[in-house]
């Protein structure tokens, strides 16, 4: 699950974490009134959206040369005027694809004076199992860039989760910035609350870019990005309770209330498989056949009949979808249900794009007999890559 920027602020605030002093708001009304709460004269207003590259975006809705999703104000009147502009437009970046993502909230930051700017992100790293610290003097850029570019500049210090955070990891993210005398030891104090708020939120991803030193020597978080471990949420209801789903993709967030594994993606087949190593396989396999998948959809090793028309459905919601796929394995998942919830499915949303269905293991013989008397155009076939074959010429039939 992802938060908004000026969220994570607010929790990395309560470890001691110095972040600049700053209000959302949701309206050109609330933004004046959250400017002047702050001191000024210099003032900051960002677009909070789920994605990152805000300064460099563009709005849909505006000229190209309006200036993007995070920009400079001297006085409260630029305040509002900007306010106005961004509430509401769709705002395009490098990470929200072209469709972009409209923009529905807004942070009023006070301005900082910055002396250098820094990267600094914790990660787990699943190869190690460890907590990763991902440094870097090149703070502001895009941390893919500087590893395209300028790979040596980035250092990755790894935490033994035994241990937890020592005072030489400290003192190793100070080097890997080149800090010393009381900046060095601000960097160590903000790298172990950093580690803190990481291990008690169920952080999978706190990312800081930038960092910046301040004209005056102090460090302040000036951007930040939180993701949490979908499956500890249960630990942390009042982080739970800062999900946007305005920001997420409605079949993304309606397969969640069912327990489904689903990413939407750019391609016309639609798949429906049990098993995530399953589903990346028969994605592949499309592909390799010359389509594209439509989604990434795993229902899990014990679904419902219920949970399969669900998944179903959300599959035929998409219009892109031209043709589905369903590979079951039925191992615990027993093949004569999956028949049954497509069936149930298909029937209930008068299935009107073609259907191949393989099912291999636990009852296979009933569940291959639920589909052929469905009475339903319900193609079978005998292994992944006939199903493959036969999906992918179907849909191009169609066309």
């Amino acid at each position: 699950m992802n938060i908004h920027e000026y969220q994570a602020k607010e929790l990395l605030a309560k470890f001691g974490v110095g972040v600049p002093a700053g209000y959302s708001a949701m309206s050109a009304e609330e933004a004046v009134a959250a400017a002047k709460k702050l001191p000024g004269p210099l003032y900051v207003v960002k677009a909070q959206i789920h994605a990152g590259g805000r300064g460099k975006g563009k709005f849909k809705e505006l000229p190209d040369s309006a200036k993007g999703g995070v920009r400079l104000a001297h006085s409260v009147a630029e305040v509002e005027a900007n306010a106005k502009e961004m509430l509401g437009h769709t705002l395009v970046t490098v990470q929200t694809g072209a469709a972009g993502k409209q923009v529905n909230r807004l942070y009023i930051t006070d301005g900082v004076d910055i002396a250098n700017e820094y990267y600094l992100a914790f990660l787990v790293d699943r190869n190690s199992g460890r907590i990763a610290m991902v440094v870097s003097t090149e703070g502001g850029m895009s941390i893919e860039d500087v590893a395209h570019e300028t790979p040596d500049k980035i250092a990755t210090i790894a935490i033994d989760p035994a241990t937890g955070f020592m005072p030489h990891h400290g003192r190793a993210v100070a080097f890997a910035l080149e800090l010393s005398g009381n900046l060095a030891k601000g960097a160590q104090k903000l790298a172990k609350q950093l580690y803190d708020a990481f291990v008690a939120l169920d952080c999978s991803m706190l990312e800081i870019n930038p960092l910046v030193e301040t004209k005056d020597g102090q460090l302040l978080v000036l951007d930040s990005k939180m993701s949490f471990d979908s499956n500890a949420l249960f630990r942390h209801p009042d982080i739970e309770a800062l999900r946007d789903e305005s920001e997420e993709d409605p079949m993304e967030l309606e397969a969640s209330k069912y327990d489904l594994a689903y990413i939407k993606l750019d391609g016309n087949i639609g798949c429906m498989v049990n098993g995530a190593g399953l589903a990346m396989a028969t994605m592949d396999i499309i592909k390799l056949n010359g389509a594209f998948p439509a989604n990434f959809l795993d229902v899990g090793g014990g679904a419902s009949r219920e949970k399969v028309t669900a998944a179903f459905k959300i599959i035929l919601s998409d219009p892109a979808v031209k043709g589905i796929l369903v590979n079951i394995f039925g191992g615990i998942m027993r093949c004569d249900i999956i028949a049954e919830g497509i069936v149930a499915a298909a029937r209930e949303v008068s299935l009107s794009v073609p259907l191949v269905v393989r099912l291999e293991g636990t009852n296979v013989e009933q569940g291959e007999a639920i589909l052929a008397n469905s009475g339903l155009p319900i193609i079978a076939a005998e292994d992944l890559g006939d199903a493959a074959r036969k999906i992918v010429a179907e849909v191009k039939q169609a066309a």
